[in-house]
């Protein structure tokens, strides 16, 4: 097998994985507050395992540990409604709902990254998308509508911090990146936390719980951090762009066959679900002249992947 073809089934292997974090958020017990709790602290407490992590903390200045701290508050808010999503709604919804952030992004990057102008014709995106979402809309029940919004409200954090995570890409090496941003949300959450529940709120998992939550953190976060990165060596920005494109796909044949949650949507939601990935596959061919090679930054959070 060549090397080229291994980073091929490397990359699917990684969408595989991040397809998966949307049904281990339905099997959790926990609330979407307490899910998102523990697994940023899980994250960052195996990152901080590592000493050149603790190297490359030393050196970093106070100005672009509080920038990236910044950026992990809205990875906090990214990752507390698209969990959100799955609670109210199921893991298609919320995963069909964050293949709407390159839509977002194409209007929030040009706002936030030097350099990168703004294109109208990306704003077919924007319109090829509308019908899509009306058919999503109207394909749930209406109690799982709510999670709809607030999946939309999660792919729009999505667009932020990929964008602001693009924008400070050479200030930091991945893994400490990543380390910095889960940290900054693991004590923003904390204070959420505390402010609105009172300190009764931190519960210890039951064994059920501790099994998926370490499933989450290290097999479905850390696992495919580290697969990607070896992945950018070998494959272009736009082959990258286009796969992981394909997560929504992955995370929706997985909800069929292990939580069938093909018995609570209609033939419209799977219909507005084609339309929106149709939409979105045409993204990396729009940008394609732009792509270069995507900032190894933008995976400190699972979700986003490489999208912008």
């Amino acid at each position: 097998m060549s090397a080229n073809t291994r980073a091929h089934w490397q990359l699917h292997f990684c969408v595989l994985l991040w397809g998966f974090t949307s049904i281990l958020g339905k099997l959790i017990t926990l609330t979407a507050l307490q899910l998102v709790w523990w697994r940023v602290l899980l994250v960052t407490a195996a990152l901080l395992l590592l000493p050149k992590v603790w190297r490359e903390l030393r050196g970093m200045s106070a100005h672009t540990l509080t920038a990236y701290a910044g950026v992990g508050v809205l990875v906090a808010l990214h990752w507390l409604t698209f969990y959100s999503a799955v609670k109210l709604a199921n893991a298609s919804v919320a995963a069909t709902c964050i293949a709407l952030a390159p839509v977002f992004l194409a209007v929030i990057e040009p706002l936030v990254v030097a350099g990168r102008r703004f294109e109208p014709r990306e704003l077919l995106l924007a319109v090829a998308v509308i019908p899509g979402v009306a058919l999503v809309v109207g394909g749930v029940p209406a109690d799982m509508r709510l999670g709809v919004a607030v999946g939309v409200l999660s792919a729009l954090f999505c667009a932020a911090f990929g964008a602001f995570n693009k924008r400070m890409a050479e200030q930091g090496e991945p893994l400490t990146v990543t380390c910095v941003e889960l940290g900054a949300a693991t004590l923003f959450l904390t204070l959420v936390t505390v402010v609105w529940h009172g300190e009764g709120t931190f519960v210890l998992p039951g064994l059920h719980d501790a099994v998926l939550l370490l499933a989450l953190a290290l097999v479905c976060t850390l696992l495919p951090f580290a697969l990607a990165l070896a992945v950018l060596r070998k494959l272009s920005a736009y082959t990258v762009q286009l796969t992981t494109n394909l997560e929504p796909v992955y995370a929706i044949v997985l909800a069929i066959i292990l939580l069938g949650e093909q018995h609570q949507l209609d033939g419209w939601f799977y219909m507005g679900v084609a339309i929106i990935l149709a939409a979105v596959g045409m993204h990396p061919l729009l940008t394609r002249r732009a792509l270069v090679k995507p900032p190894a930054a933008v995976l400190g959070a699972a979700e986003s992947k490489q999208q912008g």
